[in-house]
C-alpha cells in the first residue's frame, strides 16, 4: 500500500510538470460547476441583503431554560425552544433513556418490518393512543415523516383534501405527494371551506387537514367548527398537534380539549421531538384500519429505520408522568399568561391566542434580527423570523414560553423587551 501511495504521489508530480491536455468533457464539467456556484453565491447574496438571513447559534449545553452559547461566557435565559414541558433535560427523562441504552442497545440499524420492532416501540406506540384516546398509533422517525406518510396511503384519485393555507410544510408536502384533489382554503376561513366542500361532494373520500395550532402565529384552529362542517358533508378531519400535545388543554391532551371537543377529530399526528421528551419521532393515531393500513404502505414507515431505543424509553417516561399529572400543562398556561398580558400592557403587539408560542409582531425582517441580537446581549435567547418563514412584512420574534421557566425569568424577558422596544422606538 506504501509503494501504490508514493508511487501515485510521484506520478501526479510528473503529470504536474507538463502541459497535460484534460479532455473536453472535464472541462466542460468545471465551467459547469463555476456557473453554478456563481447561481448560488448569487442567490445567498440576496438572502443577505434582503435581511432574512438565518445565522445558526451553536449551543454547548444541554437543553433546558438556561443554556450555553458558543462565543458567550454567560448563561442564557432560553425562550425560544420548543421544550414547553420542560422535560428536554428531566433527570427522570435521561435516566430512562440511559437505562434503554444498556438494556436494548444504540439503534435497531434496520426497518420495523424486517428486524426493528422492539418491545419499547410497541409499548410505547400503546401508550400513544391511551393518551389521545384512540384505538392504535404508529410510530415514525419524525412527524415530518408521519405528515407525509400519510396522504398517499389513505387518498386515490377520487379523493378530495382540503388543507388550510397555513398548514405546516410537512402537511402541505404530504398532500403534494398524494392523487387525490387538492384544494387550499383560506387561512381559518370556514366559509370558504365549506364553499370547497360543496364542490367535492361527488368524491369518494373527503379529508380536511389543518394544523391544531398554528406555529408562526400560536392561533388555535377554529376546530369545532371544522368538525361541524365534517359530520354535515361527510369528511374525515386531520390534525397536526405537533404544536398542542402535552402541553395545551387542561390535561395537555391539546386542541380538541382545549376547545372542549375531545374525541371529534379521527386523525391525529404529533411529534416526539417538542414537549414529550425533546428528542426525535412523530406518530399518527386514530382508528385501527388506518393505522394498519399505514403498517403495510407508509413508505416514511417502510423504509426508515425505527426510532432509537434510548429515544423511545425517554418518550415513554414522558408519556408516564403525562397520564399521571396534569401539573405542567397548568403551569405552563399561567406562564403562559403572565407574558402576554405582561407585553401586551407594555404596549406590544403579541398575536395568537392562550398558547405559549407569543409571536412579538415587528413588521420588519432587519429589525427582528437586530432585536433578537439585542436581547441575547441581555442574557436572553430569542430569534427574528422573517421571509420565507413567515410573509414578507410580518417579521417578528417567537418567543415561547415553557414550565420550566419561572415568574421571575418571565418578568426578566418582559423587561429586556420593553428597555429594547424603547431603544429601537418599537413602543
Amino acid at each position: 500500500m506504501a509503494v501504490f501511495c508514493f508511487g501515485t504521489l510521484r506520478h501526479f508530480q510528473a503529470l504536474s510538470s507538463l502541459k497535460v491536455q484534460f479532455p473536453r468533457a472535464f472541462k466542460r464539467h468545471t465551467a459547469t460547476q463555476a456557473a453554478v456556484k456563481q447561481i448560488l453565491q448569487d442567490e445567498l447574496a440576496g438572502i443577505k441583503k434582503a435581511g432574512t438571513w438565518k445565522p445558526e447559534r451553536v449551543i454547548t449545553s444541554r437543553q433546558g431554560v438556561e443554556i450555553n452559547v458558543q462565543g458567550s461566557n454567560a448563561t442564557i435565559l432560553n425562550f425560544c425552544a420548543n421544550n414547553y414541558l420542560g422535560l428536554s433535560s428531566h433527570p427522570d427523562v435521561i435516566e430512562a433513556g440511559k437505562a434503554a441504552l444498556d438494556s436494548h442497545g444504540a439503534g435497531m440499524s434496520s426497518v420495523r418490518f424486517i428486524c426493528g420492532t422492539q418491545d419499547l416501540h410497541k409499548e410505547l406506540e400503546a401508550k400513544i393512543a391511551l393518551f389521545h384516546s384512540r384505538e392504535e398509533a404508529i410510530l415514525y422517525p419524525s412527524c415530518f415523516d408521519a405528515n407525509t406518510g400519510l396522504f398517499e396511503v389513505l387518498l386515490g384519485p377520487d379523493d378530495a383534501v382540503l388543507s388550510d393555507a397555513l398548514n405546516h410544510a410537512s402537511v402541505i408536502d404530504g398532500i403534494r405527494l398524494c392523487k387525490a384533489k387538492r384544494l387550499r382554503y383560506k387561512h381559518r376561513d370556514m366559509a370558504d371551506l365549506e364553499r370547497q366542500l360543496r364542490d367535492v361532494q361527488s368524491s369518494r373520500m373527503r379529508v380536511i387537514a389543518t394544523d391544531g395550532v398554528f406555529s408562526m402565529d400560536g392561533n388555535v384552529t377554529p376546530l369545532k367548527r371544522i368538525c361541524d362542517l365534517a359530520d354535515e358533508y361527510c369528511a374525515i378531519v386531520f390534525i397536526d398537534e405537533a404544536h398542542s400535545t402535552g402541553f395545551f388543554g387542561p390535561t395537555g391532551r391539546g386542541t380538541e380539549e382545549h376547545l372542549g371537543i375531545s374525541g371529534r377529530v379521527d386523525l391525529i399526528n404529533s411529534t416526539l421531538g417538542k414537549a414529550l421528551g425533546g428528542g426525535s419521532g412523530g406518530y399518527t393515531t386514530g382508528p385501527k384500519e388506518v393505522i394498519d393500513l399505514l403498517r403495510q404502505r407508509s413508505r416514511p414507515y417502510l423504509f426508515s429505520n425505527s426510532v432509537p431505543p434510548p429515544v423511545v424509553a425517554a418518550a415513554i417516561k414522558v408519556f408516564d408522568m403525562l397520564l399521571e399529572s396534569s401539573e405542567l400543562a397548568g403551569k405552563v398556561h399561567d406562564l403562559t399568561m403572565r407574558f402576554r398580558n405582561n407585553m401586551k400592557a407594555a404596549g406590544f403587539t403579541v398575536g395568537g391566542d392562550e398558547h405559549p408560542i407569543c409571536p412579538v409582531m415587528l413588521g420588519d425582517a432587519h429589525l427582528a434580527n437586530v432585536y433578537a441580537e439585542k436581547m441575547l446581549e441581555k442574557g436572553i435567547y430569542v430569534i427574528g423570523f422573517s421571509y420565507p418563514v413567515v410573509p414578507q412584512g410580518e417579521a417578528r420574534i417567537r418567543v415561547q414560553i415553557s414550565a420550566a421557566h419561572t415568574n421571575e425569568e418571565i418578568d426578566k424577558t418582559v423587561d429586556a423587551f420593553v428597555a429594547i422596544g424603547k431603544e429601537l422606538g418599537v413602543i
